[in-house]
């Protein structure tokens, strides 16, 4: 089912006024700029949004109430994340992630009072993300991130626990029921991709590509690779990554490398001090470069995550699917230690046989 484009905030400058059209037809929302406007406009896009009429004749700019608005809920939010969402001193994605998602939020509801956001207003936030052409997923994840800015006020006593209860009711855009597009699975990067990219990177990309196959690790999981966080010492070598992806869940995660893989290390390897980054690149960098040898060959595109998905695809054949989460690094992270011992156990197993 389409629903109705969010509709835009414009200026009607002969008359100073702000405005937006629905159905064909001019809503004015008072003085441009103003925060009486911002809210007018607002409350006419959650209108729209939730499929009631909005009425063009009708100003109801909300009289002013005492809390925080949205736009301090999010500034005080924003700052919290900018220490939160950091590792090793660096921020990460997600900062960048919550940023976009809050653009839309703060566009139509900043000058509302966080105790009068609800369900119609998030789902009106969450059209404009489809609107600008974001796929269902992101979108979905996106309307996420703007329930845990509440969820954090709550916590934080900035916003009534009901307010959040009342977000919490909006259900995610479903695959096929929505308007919002969905990018296609994502497939293995075949062998005759492999072999047709290497030939037309560097050395140092090249490198990647072949540790990656032959691991199934993390683009990122590899670029921070040092000589001093392996260990040789055994036949199959075991790469303890710290500060992966999932480490703020508690869960480990430990990368087993086998001969063909630990070649081309030992050759990485041989001038280099224990501190000193085997890969020196960034890891878009790395992305680009796979991305333009496509593009020069004129092969269909892959990027470096589907190396990772054709060992996995490799290893569910040969071996089975624990395996797979083994090698890959998808063990529940509510698993005992015990269990955590048989993964490694497993991903060694396959390091010996492929990597």
């Amino acid at each position: 089912m389409n629903k109705p484009k969010v509709p835009t905030y414009g200026h009607h400058k002969p008359t100073g006024q702000a405005r937006c059209y629905v159905n064909g037809k001019t809503v004015y929302l008072g003085k441009y700029g103003t925060e009486e406007s911002r809210i007018r406009y607002g409350q006419v896009v959650a209108q729209v949004v939730g499929g009631t009429t909005a009425d063009p004749f009708v100003a109801k700019p909300g009289a002013p109430q005492n809390g925080p608005t949205v736009n301090e809920l999010v500034l005080a939010f924003m700052r919290h994340a900018d220490q939160h969402y950091r590792k090793d001193g660096k921020p990460t994605s997600e900062i960048h992630c919550m940023k976009a998602a809050i653009r839309p939020l703060v566009e139509l509801y900043g000058f509302n009072p966080v105790d009068e956001f609800g369900p119609t207003m998030l789902k009106a936030v969450r059209q404009k993300y489809v609107d600008s052409g974001w796929v269902r997923k992101t979108s979905n994840k996106s309307t996420g991130r703007i329930r845990s800015i509440f969820r954090w006020g709550v916590e934080n006593e900035l916003v009534s626990p009901a307010t959040l209860q009342k977000l919490k009711a909006v259900a995610p855009l479903l695959a096929g029921r929505s308007e919002a597009k969905d990018n296609p699975a994502r497939t293995p990067a075949t062998a005759k991709q492999i072999e047709a990219v290497r030939p037309h990177v560097s050395q140092l990309v090249r490198d990647l590509i072949d540790v990656q196959r032959l691991t199934g690790a993390r683009a990122g999981e590899l670029l921070k690779m040092t000589p001093e966080a392996l260990d040789t010492s055994d036949t199959v070598w075991l790469f303890d990554v710290d500060g992966h992806k999932t480490e703020h869940h508690g869960h480990s995660r430990v990368i087993a490398i086998g001969e063909q893989a630990q070649a081309i290390l030992i050759r990485r390897m041989k001038k280099l001090k224990n501190q000193d980054r085997v890969f020196k690149m960034r890891r878009d960098s790395y992305t680009t470069a796979v991305r333009r040898a496509c593009q020069k060959l004129k092969v269909e595109p892959c990027t470096p995550h589907q190396l990772r998905h054709a060992l996995g695809h490799q290893v569910r054949g040969e071996f089975g699917l624990e395996h797979v989460q083994a090698t890959l690094g998808h063990a529940d992270f509510s698993m005992s230690e015990r269990y955590a011992k048989v993964s490694i156990d497993r991903a060694v197993e396959v390091a010996r046989k492929i990597g």
